[in-house]
């Protein structure tokens, strides 16, 4: 394992809202109200972000340059002015991919000990 993936396995496991940030923002671009809905919707209503947390995830996520704010901006007069559009970075997306994998891993050793049942099983 290199440097870099140590270092990023250390900062695992991702929360649940950070890790569907990323989920998110691998399908594109996207506004924060957008990121809401996606996280909304792909946990069935389960994971609430409030803006607040939301924004400082984001802000995080800036930081350790995991994602990044768009300078350029849909044509103004089809879109809010005061929206941020961010985007995956590659090392967003590798962050994402280990955590993953992580999350792969656990399931393997849950079905191992009877916990889950593969599809094949039923």
């Amino acid at each position: 394992m290199g440097n870099l993936e140590h270092n990023l396995h250390k900062r695992l496991p991702l929360s649940t809202a950070a890790f569907l940030i990323l989920l998110a923002l691998k399908d594109g671009e996207k506004h924060g109200y957008a990121i809401l809905r996606y996280v909304s919707d792909q946990s069935d209503g389960a994971v609430k972000l409030l803006p607040g947390t939301l924004y400082n995830l984001l802000k995080r996520m800036l930081d350790d340059e995991w994602i990044e704010e768009l300078a350029e901006r849909p044509d103004p007069a089809l879109d809010d002015e005061r929206r941020r559009y961010y985007r995956l970075t590659g090392l967003g997306e590798k962050v994402a991919s280990l955590e993953a994998e992580r999350l792969a891993e656990l399931v393997r050793t849950a079905r191992k000990r009877g916990l889950l049942v593969s599809k094949e099983q039923i």
